[in-house]
C-alpha cells in the first residue's frame, strides 16, 4: 500500500483493489484501522481510542486530497498532523 503520511507513530495507507468504498488505513504499531473517507468513521480495525482521533482529525484537513486521490487512484504525500 502507498505511504500518504505518518505522523506521531501512525501510518496512512490507500489501498485501491477489492473496495467499492473510499477508504484509508491507518497502521499503529500492531494495531489498524480502516477508514470511510466521506464520513471518516472507522469501518473496521482495532485502533486505540486515542489514534483514532488524530487519524480523524487529520483527515478533515485533507479530506478532499484523499478523496481526490481515491478517484484517480494517483497517491500522493500529505503534511503530517502538526
Amino acid at each position: 500500500m502507498p505511504e500518504i503520511t505518518r505522523f506521531f507513530g501512525i501510518l496512512i495507507k490507500m489501498f485501491f483493489r477489492e473496495h467499492n468504498q473510499p477508504c484509508f488505513y491507518a497502521l499503529y504499531g500492531e494495531y489498524m484501522g480502516e477508514f470511510d473517507i466521506n464520513t471518516l468513521n472507522m469501518l473496521e480495525g482495532d485502533l486505540p481510542p486515542r489514534a483514532v482521533s488524530l487519524v480523524r482529525e487529520w483527515a478533515e484537513l485533507h479530506q478532499k486530497e484523499l478523496l481526490d486521490m481515491w478517484n484517480s487512484h494517483k497517491v500522493y504525500k500529505l503534511p503530517p498532523l502538526d
